[in-house]
């Protein structure tokens, strides 16, 4: 279920804060988000496969806590984010 290089590399471009910029929380947030929806709808047709149930109960976990971490260090980039990913919060 690994993103494909081409999504990744539009997510990342997407998202960074520098042209280096691979690990800032955002660009985490995005890829876990996509990952995320992609898991998503693999569950929609299999809906008895409780092991990738798990691992995206994690992942939802996860970006959950770099949103907190963002929200609570820059909150100006915490908004811009939610506002791009088109997350609730």
């Amino acid at each position: 279920m690994a993103l494909v290089a081409e999504t990744k590399k539009t997510v990342i471009e997407g998202n960074r804060v520098h042209t280096k910029d691979t690990g800032s929380p955002e660009v985490q947030v995005a890829m876990l988000t996509e990952r995320i929806n992609q898991l998503t709808d693999h569950l929609r047709s299999h809906t008895k496969d409780f092991h990738s149930r798990r691992g995206l109960l994690m992942m939802v976990g996860k970006r959950r806590r770099l949103l907190q971490y963002l929200n609570r260090e820059n909150p100006d980039r915490y908004r811009t984010l939610i506002e791009k990913l088109g997350l609730r919060r």
